[in-house]
């Protein structure tokens, strides 16, 4: 017999991608963390997310899971906050040069 694994916890997933806050702003880059079971749940679970946040809208880039904690902040809050339970955000500002 085959033991149940449904206790295990997913990885953590990270979503690569651009946001948008308003209507006519500039895309900021963004990497969002959370646990999903699989890929489908990941996405629909961040744009849902990113909508209560107040974006207008995402294009999200790259989907993949995380080994390891990041060692830098803000991606090892958000890390954290992924394990936790959260959808976990972190925006780049664009460099205006």
């Amino acid at each position: 017999m085959m033991e149940d694994n449904d206790n295990e916890q997913p990885p953590v997933t990270i979503i690569t991608g651009r946001v948008v806050r308003r209507v006519g702003d500039s895309p900021v880059t963004m990497h969002l963390m959370l646990l999903a079971p699989d890929d489908d749940t990941a996405v629909r679970r961040a744009l849902e997310a990113l909508r209560e946040k107040g974006y207008a809208s995402a294009e999200l880039d790259q989907i993949g899971q995380l080994d390891d904690a990041p060692d830098d902040e803000p991606f090892a809050s958000a890390y954290q906050g992924a394990l936790e339970g959260e959808v976990s955000l972190v925006t780049m500002k664009e460099d205006k040069r």
